[in-house]
């Protein structure tokens, strides 16, 4: 920490430990001598950083959920000690999986990590720390990840899902292992050019905001959505993941509004209106090069995404849709879409 100061780099926030602790037997004290070690932590942040506008934040404990350890740990620390609670998810299990590819298709893996993040942001909620909940490290697999199918199409169904995930869930921070190293890497680890899962990310981070809007999809599984209001502009964007190999589907848009402040869990809420837009719609169509999800070709409106030849990356535009039309999703495609003229409340 004194020599990361006296080169004078800015440190956005030091992380204590690393999967150092778990449930099991002797937990709680394990949690407990932790809660102790980052309060050390922190007393030795604010006297190495001591102005309060440039001091980084302290987080923890850097591994995976458990609510028994999570809870120890915060009761010990108490609200005002670390500032984001973070923690670990490779929900798919080690890298040499053979059924891997199975998996990543199979909604049931994906949904599992949703009791993770709503546990965890139970805790968080109960124990107040100042920055929320963050993923401080997430990757498909375990074990340096899946050798084959980090480069692929079929890794975006897992990381779009995840982004989606845990925006909805609050997560403030989704870190990606790796940006480069290992077999989970969003670049290629020889060559630096970006694999598929980079565009996906890159039209995330162009189109939604950071206000996250509920989404009450149609009840189909394969079908997964998220919606935000759109980055800097008007409007709302909406990614849609269809991880079914076999089906589309067709999308129309309702804007539901809760009007009533006592409405009860079994009241229907109506569509305040069905979207009628005047503006065209912009949509993002990926999908993989001949339907080959295991392909190393990505296709976004039926063009490659392959580096220019001076390794730049290549324009990425929308496709403008009548508003009248429905958005139609393909067998194992991932669109995104942006509606300028979409009125949505909590976007005003």
């Amino acid at each position: 920490m004194q020599y990361t100061i006296s080169k004078g780099y800015k440190v956005d926030s030091y992380e204590f430990g690393n999967q150092l602790f778990g449930a099991g037997m002797g937990a709680s004290v394990e949690a407990e001598q932790y809660g102790k070690d980052i309060v050390v932590l922190k007393n030795l942040v604010k006297e190495l950083h001591p102005d309060p506008k440039t001091q980084p934040k302290v987080l923890g404990h850097s591994g995976y959920y458990d609510e028994k350890w999570f809870n120890s740990f915060l009761e010990v620390l108490g609200h005002d000690v670390v500032d984001g609670v973070t923690h670990h998810i490779y929900n798919l299990g080690p890298g040499d999986d053979p059924n891997m590819i199975a998996k990543i298709q199979d909604p049931s893996y994906f949904n599992q990590v949703s009791q993770t993040h709503k546990g965890v942001l139970n805790i968080v909620n109960k124990f107040k720390p100042q920055s929320g909940a963050w993923v401080s490290e997430s990757g498909r697999a375990l074990h340096g990840g899946a050798k084959d199918l980090s480069p692929t199409f079929a890794d975006g169904f897992w990381y779009l899902d995840q982004l989606g995930m845990a925006s909805t869930n609050n997560q403030k921070a989704f870190c990606r292992r790796t940006l480069i190293g290992g077999n989970y890497a969003l670049l290629n680890t020889t060559t630096s050019i970006p694999n598929l899962d980079y565009y996906g990310a890159l039209l995330g981070h162009r189109l939604m905001g950071s206000t996250v809007l509920a989404v009450t999809p149609e009840s189909n599984p394969n079908l997964h959505v998220y919606a935000h209001c759109a980055k800097k502009k008007p409007g709302i964007s909406i990614i849609f993941i269809n991880l079914s190999k076999d089906s589309s589907f067709s999308v129309t848009l309702s804007n539901y509004e809760r009007q009533g402040r006592n409405l009860r869990s079994t009241d229907v809420v109506k569509p305040n209106f069905e979207f009628r837009g005047s503006k065209d719609i912009e949509e993002y169509h990926l999908a993989a090069l001949a339907g080959n999800i295991r392909g190393q070709i990505v296709l976004l409106n039926d063009v490659p995404m392959v580096p220019t030849e001076t390794f730049d990356i290549p324009a990425v535009e929308p496709k403008l849709v009548n508003a009248s039309t429905p958005i139609h999703i393909a067998a194992h495609s991932i669109v995104y879409v942006t509606i300028r003229d979409f009125q949505a409340p909590a976007c005003a």
